[in-house]
């Protein structure tokens, strides 16, 4: 078992840490919130005072923060950074969802120390964090990847190499992108036949068996009532946020504007999420889109 430094224990980082304490690790834990700390601790983990305490000592630093300013700060910029706390040869696995730039600058300023990085963003939301059964998307060397691999194993049930530093960002970015664009699709099939005397529950089983089928439908459906435990059957509180897949699709347009890529279905959806964002909803679950339509 090793010891383990995490960082940031919002909802997903919370879970994701507590997974890793009933794994049998040594897990310490780091958050502004000290509501936060306070639950990692009644999970199994050992509350500590600052981002560097969290990282002394530990053989895996896990960081989960909101943004690529807030990961580079931390690794690199702070006043105390820590890539100058930690040892050589200390693996450093960030799980935020940042820029592919970033996750590149901070694993090239790592090897600069000895210090081995990756990038690792997860897919799964909440529910996925807490079940332990999120999926990891990893950009970083053969050798790195399979150093983490056992880590992530104790919070995730699909871990994939998608390739060197900064690959695991980008694929998560289209992976981001293509569940707005499915999420708004549904949204709008499901109103259609909603304002036109169609039971959403009878209409969601008919495209689940047809050509219409997707996870949204599956497993997250938008319409109240019609499935337990999902955002919408909670007034679409809990999940993932409007405001953090508006973030996610703006990294996804970044993506393609540096690469030249055609994402007109990528821009309608953000455009939708951001409209939705600026009528107060952004602390809701991104499948209250459907209110956007009624």
């Amino acid at each position: 078992m090793a010891t383990i430094g995490f960082i940031g224990l919002g909802n997903m980082g919370g879970p994701m840490a507590a997974n890793l304490a009933k794994a049998g690790h040594s897990v310490q834990a780091f958050d502004l919130s000290a509501e936060a700390l306070a639950k990692a601790v009644e999970a199994g983990c050992q509350s500590m005072s600052s981002a560097v305490d969290a990282a002394q000592g530990a053989d895996v630093v896990i960081t989960m923060l909101p943004a690529g300013k807030h990961v580079k700060s931390l690794l690199m910029n702070a006043d105390v950074a820590l890539f100058d706390c930690v040892p050589e040869g200390t693996l450093v696995i960030d799980c935020s969802t940042i820029d592919a730039q970033t996750a590149r600058e901070v694993a090239a300023a790592a090897a600069t120390k000895g210090i081995h990085f990756i990038d690792a963003p997860v897919s799964g939301g909440v529910g996925g964090a807490q079940a332990g059964t999120l999926t990891f998307i990893v950009g970083g060397d053969a050798q790195q990847y399979a150093a983490a691999k056992p880590i992530l194993e104790a919070m995730g049930k699909n871990i994939f190499h998608a390739g060197d530093h900064g690959a695991g960002q980008v694929a998560k970015a289209c992976n981001n992108m293509m569940l707005a664009i499915l999420m708004a699709g549904t949204c709008e099939a499901l109103n259609m036949g909603i304002k036109n005397g169609l039971d959403p529950a009878v209409l969601s089983d008919i495209m689940k068996q047809s050509s219409g089928n997707n996870w949204a439908l599956q497993v997250y459906n938008p319409v109240p009532g019609v499935m337990e435990n999902v955002p919408a059957s909670r007034d679409y509180q809990g999940g993932f946020q409007v405001d953090l897949m508006f973030k996610d699709l703006g990294l996804a347009m970044d993506i393609s504007q540096q690469s030249a890529c055609a994402t007109p279905m990528g821009s309608a959806a953000r455009a939708l999420f951001n409209l939705h964002k600026s009528q107060g909803n952004g602390h809701l679950d991104f499948s209250s889109l459907i209110r956007l339509y009624q």
